[in-house]
């Protein structure tokens, strides 16, 4: 995996697992978001949630996760995260999820976009310069 833009720690709470004893996989994808909103939050302005916000802001366009190993409780989830090429108003952001202590193993992954929009009108607008500087400096 190429250098991480971002890493997310996040403590597993007992209520994320299910039945089964592991981590339901509909939890992974609030792991992958807190880590995206994390990465926002430190590259956004003074008061600010993300680039762009208040007026514009990022929704999820599409997701794909493969599950690899399950994870459980008790544990620390790792979320690395990395950009694919940004188009005009798309990021595409690659997840990975290992284990703090098993790094080394990869529990899940992810190919997440995201897009930019106006939250007045609902259409999609150019990506914040803000996030387009970041990811040119590395």
């Amino acid at each position: 995996m190429p250098e991480p833009l971002y890493t997310a720690r996040l403590a597993v709470r007992w209520s994320d697992m299910d039945e089964l004893g592991h981590v339901n996989n509909a939890v992974y994808q609030t792991y992958f978001e807190q880590a995206r909103i994390e990465l926002f939050e430190r590259w956004a302005g003074d008061g600010e949630a993300w680039p762009g916000a208040p007026e514009t802001g990022p929704v999820l366009v599409a997701v794909e996760a493969q599950f690899k190993k399950p994870v459980v409780y008790p544990a620390t989830v790792v979320v690395r995260l990395t950009a694919g090429e940004a188009g005009r108003t798309s990021l595409p952001l690659d997840c990975e999820l290992t284990i703090e202590g098993d790094e080394g193993t990869v529990y899940a992954t992810a190919r997440t976009v995201l897009v930019w929009i106006d939250r007045a009108t609902g259409r999609a607008v150019r990506l914040p310069d803000a996030i387009r500087q970041r990811l040119a400096s590395g």
